[in-house]
């Protein structure tokens, strides 16, 4: 909901209301630019806890959200996924110094359309499966190797949270 949405956020976001899916919110998310670190996980929900990097930018922002999870599936059932966990920057920080730690980066995001948003702990899986399932249905094309996973509260908050499954729009038709 727009409520869990921070003011530096609410510009870089639009609904796409000709999208009709049952529960499903898609939108547009502009371009942004956040700070990241790649993590190697056999799943999502345990890598979740590699948010403690901040201080290694070298300067003190309040926490942003979405704190994002970008899950690149490893070949096979049993392989690790590449997860990149990433901190939203709001457009007013212009510089921002990274410490000499090689695994943190600066990632430019360019404009994107994102959906699906849920409440509750998040379980990335699962909740992305249903989603990928429900847009298959509907003919909606999408990348299928990827998606990425937004989490808008501290994970110590227990009730009413909100969270979010990103799978991203292609162009083209759905291949059968």
């Amino acid at each position: 909901s727009p409520s869990v949405l921070s003011t530096a956020i609410m510009s870089s976001i639009a609904p796409l209301w000709f999208l009709k899916i049952e529960s499903v919110l898609p939108r547009i998310w502009g371009k942004s630019k956040w700070v990241a670190t790649p993590v190697k996980s056999m799943d999502y929900d345990s890598a979740q806890g590699t948010v403690a990097y901040l201080p290694l930018i070298g300067m003190k922002i309040e926490m942003t959200a979405p704190v994002t999870c970008h899950v690149e599936r490893g070949a096979g059932p049993f392989c690790e996924s590449t997860i990149t966990v990433s901190f939203y920057i709001p457009s007013d920080i212009k510089l921002i110094h990274l410490s000499h730690q090689s695994d943190i980066f600066i990632e430019n995001r360019p404009e994107m359309i994102v959906l699906l948003s849920f409440e509750g702990y998040s379980s990335a899986t699962k909740n992305q499966e249903e989603l990928a399932e429900r847009l298959k249905r509907d003919g909606k094309v999408f990348d299928e190797k990827v998606y990425y996973t937004a989490g808008y509260d501290s994970p110590f908050k227990l009730l009413n949270r909100h969270n979010e499954v990103w799978l991203i729009k292609r162009n083209g038709n759905p291949s059968h």
